[in-house]
């Protein structure tokens, strides 16, 4: 049998990084960050519990990635959703809703991602965490902003405000007066983006977190694939 080229063994290690990032997502959002283990996320994810570390240096850096793909995923969904729209201010406002619903819909996941952030280690630089900033700063840009470098960092702080104020335990504040703050500044119209049904509980029950994470089809039993690297031996 000849050897799989490079580029085969580069995607299927692609999957199985994404699969470590579905079942983080996952996991935290059920359990909350401290109950869950990397041993968990790999048993989830259908890998050796070595194997984690080849991808990831800690559960921290798991996560916050994890997370961060769930993010820009979620905003990228909402940007380019039909009907397709270049107007700035359209686009502002569903970048606005897409991120606040998080906070609405995944609220134990991302209390635990705003508790990460304020760690020694802050933001953990990666393709995920470059990706969400690429298409919050698009979004200024295309929102008429003459000074990206510096409207980028304003609307990033102000989005991680409104989560947090979302997320706080027991004097969480709703979406509506958060959303009606932001829009106000971005001059807005309240009809644009996703208006929030006044008649809805609020959130939704959705935890289907599969089309944010393409690994190209489930992973099969708990084995680990075989273009893997082999999982470190915890007992030496």
């Amino acid at each position: 049998m000849s050897p799989r080229s490079a580029s085969v063994n580069e995607e299927l290690r692609r999957r199985s990084r994404e699969r470590f990032l579905q079942a983080a997502v996952e996991l935290v959002g059920e359990r909350g960050y401290e109950a869950t283990t990397l041993g968990d996320i790999a048993d989830r994810a259908g890998s050796a519990r070595g194997l984690v570390s080849y991808y990831f240096p800690g559960k921290r850096q798991l996560v916050q990635s994890a997370v961060h793909r769930l993010m820009h995923r979620t905003l990228e969904e909402a940007l380019e959703r039909e009907p397709r729209t270049e107007d700035g201010r359209e686009r502002m406002a569903r970048a606005v809703d897409a991120i606040l619903g998080l906070a609405r819909d995944r609220t134990v996941l991302m209390r635990q991602h705003m508790a990460g952030l304020l760690q020694a280690e802050g933001f953990v630089r990666c393709p995920e965490q470059r990706r969400l900033a690429e298409l919050l700063r698009d979004t200024v840009a295309r929102h008429g902003s003459p000074d990206v470098d510096t409207d980028y960092p304003m609307l990033r702080s102000l989005l991680m405000g409104a989560v947090y104020a979302m997320v706080l335990p027991n004097v969480g504040m709703p979406l509506a007066p958060l959303r009606a703050e932001l829009f106000a500044r971005y001059r807005l119209d309240w009809d644009q983006g996703v208006p929030p049904d006044p008649e809805a509980p609020g959130g939704t029950c959705d935890t289907d977190f599969s089309r944010f994470f393409s690994t190209g089809g489930p992973s099969a039993g708990r084995q680990h694939a075989p273009d893997e690297p082999k999982p470190v031996d915890q007992s030496k």
